[in-house]
């Protein structure tokens, strides 16, 4: 299953969604653009402009649908991040883990000052300039925000003139902007009276001095007191980082996920009314539940999977401008194929078999899912990528049934990952390892999985666990 498909089916990461439509009538054009800037580029979403050097650019993960108007009506998820140079600069999460939703024990976010600010700002200002903008469910996290907008008619600002969404999020962030910088003003990050003298430093809370008051850019106070400044309606152009020299709260871009269902908005809004929680299951189980990069090392050589991929895939399906793409793709160390890892490790201390389902042995499959499961019962961890049909059977049916499983999947671990709600309890309780050999690439939405791609995830289910596929005949 593509990185894309299983997104929209779990509802939750960061991920843009184009317009299938679209999609299916330019098909050629598409894939012509995509194979051109795939592999070389990535699309800054506030400017559309390529970055050629991938490995030098700041990725923000901030990309936009090309086929989506942003100033019609419509429902997005907004995920926005908070500037690292402030890092948790908006409360924390608290609660215990095992307390029941709606308890006051449940797992939530504490906000200080600055939180309630942006809260303030997220739920009133923005309706009051754009009355057709709608915030429903949402959530303030100490580092980042969530929240559910509905675009209920073109977006025009109270002086008619017609705008958009990234617009509307630009003013929103500048209203926060001018009221968490008039609270560093006020105070540092220790409740100690700032100093407002010309020639002062206020303490940032990153650790370093701030530019306010220096240089004749002092930042004013007036109006700070109980008052809640709105979000101001911009041009077409606005400046990222105001003119205070001050670093702005939020970071650059924003993320926007574009439900295709009523099923994909109800699980947008569990993943939203659920953050707090996942949090504290994350820090909770820190080791596991985060990337662990290079984690695992299959043992397999470049040379010994090409000679596999020779032998099981036909000339169509394999040859060297497809081997080397897969070789860009893999993870390689010392020459050796490593896989990263989002789980317990350990798990593959146990006896570990790989399940791989071949067309041959289709008459024979329910014998192959029973010695699966007299296996797993036994204690041993069963591996797959779970692409063929009989592969997702067994695994499925492993899963029902409370065993540990390790999945392969079929795209890398982006910097900031977040796999869907179940996983991650999964990953928690010890029954779910997720390992991929592959660096995380950008994929477009009609772009399906090769066979020589799926023929290198069964070798290294394979290669891990050193042993054949054909164990359970």
């Amino acid at each position: 299953m593509s990185h894309v498909v299983e997104y929209i089916s779990h509802g939750v990461g960061y991920n843009f969604v184009r317009d299938r439509n679209y999609v299916n009538t330019h098909t050629e054009t598409l894939v012509v653009i995509i194979k051109r800037y795939m592999q070389v580029s990535v699309v800054s979403g506030k400017s559309g402009i390529f970055a050629k050097d991938m490995e030098n650019y700041n990725h923000r993960m901030d990309r936009r649908s090309k086929h989506k108007q942003y100033g019609l009506p419509g429902t997005y998820h907004v995920t926005i991040k908070v500037n690292m140079v402030y890092r948790q600069a908006l409360g924390r999460v608290v609660g215990d883990i095992n307390a029941a939703d709606g308890s006051p024990q449940a797992p939530h976010v504490e906000l200080n000052e600055a939180g309630r600010m942006v809260e303030q700002e997220l739920t009133t200002s923005i309706t009051a300039h754009y009355p057709m903008v709608e915030i429903q469910d949402h959530v303030v996290m100490p580092d980042h925000l969530h929240c559910i907008v509905v675009v209920h008619r073109d977006i025009f600002s109270k002086n008619g003139v017609a705008t958009h969404l990234g617009q509307v999020i630009a003013g929103f962030k500048k209203g926060c902007n001018r009221r968490f910088w008039e609270m560093l003003d006020m105070r540092d990050l220790r409740g100690k009276p700032a100093n407002t003298g010309e020639n002062s430093d206020a303490e940032s809370p990153s650790g370093n001095s701030s530019e306010a008051g220096t240089g004749g850019s002092q930042i004013s106070t007036e109006g700070n007191e109980g008052q809640c400044p709105a979000v101001y309606p911009q041009g077409y152009k606005v400046p990222s980082h105001g003119t205070t020299g001050r670093a702005p709260l939020f970071a650059l871009g924003f993320v926007d996920v574009i439900p295709l269902s009523a099923e994909q908005l109800e699980t947008q809004r569990h993943y939203i009314h659920n953050n707090p929680r996942s949090r504290l299951l994350r820090s909770s189980h820190r080791l596991w539940l985060q990337c662990q990069r290079k984690s695992i090392d299959t043992h397999l050589s470049l040379r010994a999977l090409k000679g596999y991929l020779q032998q099981v895939c036909s000339p169509a399906q394999f040859n060297e401008e497809i081997w080397q793409r897969i070789e860009k793709l893999l993870i390689v160390k010392d020459g050796h194929v490593y896989c990263d890892s989002y789980g317990d490790c350990g798990m593959l201390n146990s006896a570990i078999l790989p399940v791989v389902c071949h067309r041959k042995d289709a008459l024979v499959h329910s014998h192959q899912l029973q010695r699966c499961i007299e296996k797993a019962a036994e204690g041993a961890v069963l591996v797959s990528a779970r692409i063929a049909k009989g592969e997702r059977r067994i695994m499925d049916e492993l899963i029902v049934q409370s065993y540990p499983v390790a999945l392969i999947v079929d795209n890398g671990f982006p910097e900031i990952y977040h796999p869907s709600e179940i996983r991650i309890q999964m990953c928690a309780e010890g029954r779910l390892l997720l390992l991929s050999p592959w660096q995380y690439h950008y994929r477009a939405a009609d772009e399906m999985i090769t066979m020589a791609e799926c023929k290198t995830m069964n070798c290294i289910a394979q290669a891990v666990c050193k042993t054949k596929d054909s164990w359970w005949e």
